[in-house]
This record gives C-alpha cells, structure tokens and sequence, in this order.
C-alpha cells in the first residue's frame, strides 16, 4: 500500500470533489444533446485527470523531475558533487592549477631572467626554438600552457575554486630540471633539481588538498626516466603522466591510475603531404637513424644493424641527435615507406611519433610496450608490429615489408594522415590535440581515483582482496 501524504491526499480529494461537480453539471446539457458526445468527452476529461494525479504524485516523492527536461537552468551547478553518479559527465574535467614560483616550471626556460610575475596566457613564453632533444620531454610544459588558454569545447577547463576541483595539477617542469640542471647522478649541479623536489613535496605537504586524498586526485607529469629521480616514491599515489610506463617499477606506477603520453615529436609535421602516388614517391623501404648503442632492451638496435646490412632498400644509420641529423631523419622518414622504431634504453622512444607525424607507416620492435591513447585509438590500422623473435631472424622483416600489398600501405597512410593530429603539441591549444586527449586519459582516471578514496574510507583491512591471492 502506497503511504501517501494526509496533505497531498486532501489536495488530491479536493480535486476530484471539484471535478465531479463540474462533470455532472456538463453531462446534464451533453445528454440531452448527444449521448455518443458525451461518453467521449467523460472519457477523455477522466484519462486526463488520471495522468495530471500521477504526475503530481511522483513529482511530489521526487521519482519524477520535470524542471530538468523543460528549465534545465533549474538544476544544480556544475560544481555540486552528487552522492551518486550514474552516467559519464559529458562536461570538460575541472582542474585547479597550483601557483608555484616561477623556479619550478617557466623560470627554467630563461634563467637569466629575473621575472618573478605570476606568468599568464599573455605572458606565456615560447618553447625554446633551438632545445634539441630536451623538446621531447616538454609535455609539462604544453599542459601548463593549456590550462592558462581560456578556450572552449575542449576536455579540460581551469578553475579557480579548489573546491570545484575534480583533479589538481602540479606545474613542475621535472623532466626539464632534470635537463637543465645536471645530466647524471653525480653532477654538482644536481643538488637543485634534489632542492626543488624538497621544496615541492614541503609545499604540497602543507596544502589541505594534498592531505585530503594523499595527493591521490594530483596530476604529476614525469616524463624523462630521470625525472624527480630523488623523491619519486613519496608521490606514488599521485596520477603521474609518463611517456614510457615501462620503464618504471610496478611500486611506483601502474596503468590503473597513470597516464601513457607520446613523446614531443623533435622533427617538423609533414603538412602537405598530398602526392597523388606516395608508395611509389618514397623510395626507401625501411628506414632508421638514431643511437645504435642502447642499453636493457636497447641491445637490439645492435643486433638489427647487423641483420639489415647489406638490403639497397634499407637506411639503417647511427646517429647522434643534432639539428642538423634531426632535419636529415625528417627528410629521410617522408621518404620512406615504412620507418623502424626499436625499443631504446626503455621500450619506446621519440622516434615513433616522429614517424606519425611524417606519415611514414611505424614498424614497431618490443615485446612490452605500452602506447597512448589505445583506449581510443587501434594502433593496427597504421602500424606493423614483429616480435624480437622475428626482428632477428635473417631476412624475415625486410621479406613480409617488400610484400607488403601497395593497397593496404596508402589505406595506413592516409589513417596515418587522419590521426596525427592527436600527437601535436601546440599553443593555443587545439581540440582533439595531444594535451586535449592526455587531459581526457586523466578524466578517464578520476572515477578509479574516487574509487580507492571510497574504499579507502571504510575499509578496516586495506587491500584485503590482493592478500588471498
């Protein structure tokens, strides 16, 4: 039995009472006029009421909210956080940038000087034109850059209110300190990349948000292998954006709260790529040009070199990286049909997304690699793929890519000239760019995050699930 409101049920009596009366007073002049009229009428005035009764009903026990189909201005603001969500918000991620000195992020830029201003869109310095490699490992730089640009229909947008934060971000550049200021453990000059990790973990160890979650709901890019290499471990909770997820130890990352980010691609974007035969353009088969000594999965580059020796239709070269063996591997890689990327001292490398974006088809060699963005992008459409195994087996590669049907390269040619757009990094920033698809990968995140804050805050033996395995 439905346990209806004295109120509503003396509200609801009144207005059948009302109803009737008025029935009867009509059905006195229907009837004498048109039996067939009236039984209609009665009809339809009855179903009416039933329904305007129902409605009132369920509006009045909340199962029915009719302000959010017809005044959707009505509703709660965007920054009110429902007890329970059901389905996806379509609304950009939210994110509060910290305020940090400019020491820690645009301040490593130009060094000499001594602007200490709170840098804006305005004021947002350019990449350095001539940075050489440091440009691979400057994705900090171009999310920073993102959440300063006020622009609309992209995944993320700033708030200023921590409160209304779905995610906080940390603009400290870490790769770029590592190359700015020393390039090994045991440089003097180390010792202030080491001081400016103290300095962070001091500040974000007094900020009330940090404490709240353990730093679990911050994004932290860290892109260089070396990247806040001394204090690393005291921000494991945190969302760190790395470009190469195997290259970490399991301790302090994994793929259920990290992000996979491309490398910044060092070689200029094939943009007019519009020959009428490409495959037949490119006169290269396979190319590569880069370090041939690596180390841990590295050595294969060593190995490859010796078994492509000897192929006309193979450019297998060492090369250190200079601007003008960069602009080389540019030309060489628009050029060639398809363009070698061999795992270097970890299982990626900048290489790979050079290729992309000069639309030249990857041959990916490394049995455990992780690639951005593959929740949304099918890497088969445009790529190859051999195992060490097969790489290193004489003439098998370069025999399945000189069969390779001409058809089915311009069909991963041209995806390759439809997705590249995703590996950009630019400013202003673009929709669908690199920043706007890392900027979802981390909204992709946050739900896991809520997840383990939950679980977090009831359970009275932590992890118990992993201890019965």
């Amino acid at each position: 039995m439905l346990n209806i409101p004295l109120r509503l049920l003396t509200k609801i009596h009144g207005v059948v009472r009302t109803t009737q009366q008025q029935q009867h007073r009509e059905s006195a002049s229907l009837v004498a006029r048109s039996p067939k009229m009236y039984g209609k009428k009665a009809a339809i005035i009855s179903l009416f009421f039933v329904i305007v009764l129902v409605i009132s009903y369920s509006m009045s026990i909340g199962t029915v909210d009719l302000r959010s189909y017809f005044f959707p201005l009505l509703q709660s603001p965007p920054g009110a956080r429902p007890l329970c969500a059901t389905i996806a918000s379509p609304l950009p991620l939210r994110v509060f940038m910290y305020d940090l000195p400019r020491r820690f992020n645009v301040g490593m830029l130009n060094r000499r000087s001594s602007d200490q201003a709170p840098v804006t869109a305005q004021t947002w310095p350019p990449w350095p034109k001539n940075s050489g490699l440091k440009r691979q490992h400057s994705v900090e730089y171009w999310m920073m850059g993102s959440l300063l640009y006020d622009g609309d229909g992209r995944e993320v947008v700033r708030v200023s209110d921590p409160e209304m934060a779905e995610a906080f971000f940390v603009p400290f550049f870490s790769s770029l300190s590592f190359n700015t200021h020393g390039h090994n453990m045991t440089d003097p000059k180390t010792r202030i990349d080491h001081q400016l990790q103290i300095d962070l973990l001091e500040f974000l160890g007094e900020s009330k948000y940090w404490k709240r979650y353990g730093g679990r709901d911050h994004v932290i890019p860290m892109t260089h292998p070396n990247a806040f290499r001394f204090l690393r471990a005291e921000l494991n909770a945190s969302i760190q954006i790395v470009v190469d997820f195997g290259r970490h130890p399991r301790t302090m990352s994994n793929l259920g709260k990290d992000v996979v980010a491309p490398y910044v691609h060092v070689v200029d974007s094939f943009t007019d790529d519009d020959l009428s035969d490409p495959y037949e353009s490119r006169t290269t088969l396979l190319f590569f040009r880069g370090r041939t000594f690596r180390k841990d999965e590295g050595i294969v580059r060593v190995k490859l070199a010796k078994v492509l020796a000897g192929y006309d239709d193979v450019h297998y070269e060492r090369s250190v990286a200079t601007g003008e063996n960069i602009k080389a591997s540019s030309l060489g890689m628009r050029l060639s049909k398809f363009c070698l990327h061999p795992a270097g001292d970890t299982p990626s490398s900048c290489r790979l997304f050079d290729a992309i974006v000069s639309h030249c088809v990857p041959v990916i060699v490394s049995d455990q690699i992780e690639l951005p963005f593959e929740d949304e992008i099918d890497y088969s459409q445009f790529s190859l793929f051999f195992s060490f195994k097969e790489a290193l087996e004489p003439g098998y590669m370069v025999e399945q890519l000189r069969k390779f049907p001409k058809e089915k390269w311009v069909e991963m040619w041209r995806r390759l000239k439809n997705i590249s757009h995703h590996f950009e990094f630019q400013y202003p920033p673009n929709k669908e760019d690199a920043v706007d698809m890392l900027w979802r990968q981390v909204k992709h995140k946050v739900p896991g995050v809520n997840l383990a804050v939950h679980r977090s805050r009831r359970l009275k033996v932590p992890d118990w699930w992993k201890r019965r395995r």
